[in-house]
């Protein structure tokens, strides 16, 4: 009987998890800029295939409310934003970041999928939309497994105080 040691199911780790993004929209306050309200309704797992074309699909209308699959997203883990992943997981809520421009239309149109708070900031600052969402449990451990491989938590520390006394003594004139 073999033996499958955690090292080796971590090692077959995917390198991206296909995901299909769900937003809605709905009437709101008119604006210049736009009639409908969106929101980013949920992030869902798909089989493993190779990356397809980005594709938008009406899958309901109920009264004013139409939703939208949006399909042919990939999320990608960085050894570099483990930390980001970490605090993520280990929040209370822990949440997927879609990101979204709008065309001319108004219209946001996702365009990444993230579990990196720290991505979704620098989006943000780029005036680029972040919508937030539950993460699907399959991309949790997913996740999870990536950080387990790749991160470990630093153990916080003090800074010690240079004594400043000391190091500025006036000189002594003779």
């Amino acid at each position: 009987m073999t033996t499958i040691t955690i090292e080796d199911q971590l090692q077959d780790l995917p390198s991206h998890f296909p995901v299909e993004v769900l937003m809605q929209s709905q009437p709101g306050k008119a604006n210049r800029w736009s009639d409908d309200q969106w929101q980013a309704v949920g992030v869902m797992a798909r089989e493993h295939t190779e990356e397809d074309e980005q594709q938008v699909q009406l899958v309901h209308v109920e009264g004013d409310t139409r939703s939208f699959l949006y399909s042919g997203f990939a999320v990608r883990l960085y050894i570099d934003e483990c930390e980001s992943y970490y605090y993520n997981l280990i929040s209370p809520e822990p949440r997927c970041y879609v990101i979204a421009q709008r065309d001319d239309a108004g219209t946001p149109v996702p365009f990444l999928v993230s579990m990196s708070s720290d991505e979704a900031n620098a989006h943000l600052e780029c005036e680029d939309e972040v919508y937030t969402v539950d993460v699907p449990p399959e991309l949790y451990r997913w996740t999870e497994a990536f950080v387990l491989m790749h991160y470990t938590a630093e153990k916080r520390r003090k800074r010690k105080r240079d004594n400043w006394k000391e190091d500025d003594k006036p000189e002594v004139l003779a």
